[in-house]
């Protein structure tokens, strides 16, 4: 049985697929830029999830020889593909928008509104498969941002077909489709910008080295730390190594067992190394300067 965040990605791009066959179909019979649009970022969301899903089962499958850590930075590369695919989706959909509000061309209000509100509990209902995950989880933040952006984007286009409705203002349902692209390039931002720092094996944002630095600086017998690195194995999973200082000698195993301990319940840094020095000897540690990796 598939866990719950592979579950969830498989019964969200399933749904979301569907959806976007009929989103494309009655765009096309109501001649609807804000339907189409919206089913592109709806594929694009699909795509999203099924790389998603992919990655998330890469993941549990065992180290091998060549790959020590596992497969679990393929949701770190998954999370940033999916940003970079939503982006040029919204780019495609900002060029269309631009030219129809230069032509602006009549529309079907009663198949959009159906549509959208079809949209609004679909995306809402599958959103809410990832709400309880998307705390520490990039990849499951990415598709609650995109499907609760998804409904909200359904919600502006039910208001923009009555209006439309009512008004005749046509020029209405090309400005809605760049409101959507505006919404799809904030929601998808601050993905982008955490997955590329995690490719980059940047400090995950949720943890402050300066406060990992501090801790393990106050433990018993700890002179000095250097050479401290943190990053993520995962978008679930971090690791930490550094050179602990003890002019005293090995603290012994317990010690180090028990540091483990706290930094995975403190700041869920579950891959901890160290390597402990006595620093009594004529030569530095060659690692021991800031600037050098």
């Amino acid at each position: 049985m598939l866990p719950d965040n592979r579950r969830a990605f498989a019964i969200g791009a399933f749904i979301n697929l569907l959806f976007v066959g009929v989103e494309v179909v009655y765009g096309l019979m109501a001649n609807s830029l804000a339907l189409l649009a919206d089913a592109g970022h709806n594929l694009g969301d699909v795509m999203g999830l099924l790389m998603a899903w992919g990655a998330a089962s890469l993941a549990r499958r065992v180290p091998t020889r060549r790959f020590t850590y596992g497969f679990g930075g393929t949701t770190i590369l998954a999370a940033l593909a999916n940003a970079m695919l939503l982006l040029l989706a919204t780019g495609a959909i900002v060029f269309e928008a631009l030219q129809r509000l230069h032509s602006p061309e009549p529309v079907a209000t009663g198949i959009i509104i159906a549509v959208a509100v079809a949209g609004i509990l679909i995306n809402g209902s599958t959103a809410l498969l990832f709400l309880h995950g998307s705390a520490h989880d990039l990849n499951s933040r990415s598709a609650y941002l995109h499907l609760a952006s998804d409904a909200a984007v359904s919600s502006g286009v039910v208001i923009a077909a009555i209006v439309i409705g009512y008004t005749g203002w046509l020029w209405l349902d090309p400005v809605t489709s760049l409101v959507l692209a505006a919404v799809i390039i904030t929601a998808t931002w601050g993905v982008l910008r955490d997955s590329v720092g995690l490719a980059l094996h940047a400090v995950p944002s949720r943890i402050d080295p300066a406060r990992v630095r501090s801790y393990l600086e106050s433990q018993r017998g700890v002179h000095e730390v250097h050479d401290l690195h943190i990053w993520a194995m995962s978008t679930t999973d971090v690791a930490l190594t550094a050179h602990l200082v003890m002019p005293e000698g090995h603290p012994g195993d317990d010690f180090l067992a028990a540091l483990c301990k706290a930094l995975n319940s403190e700041h869920r840094i579950g891959h901890a190394t160290f390597q402990i020095e006595a620093g009594d000897g004529e030569t530095p540690c060659m690692l021991a300067p800031e600037s050098v990796v």
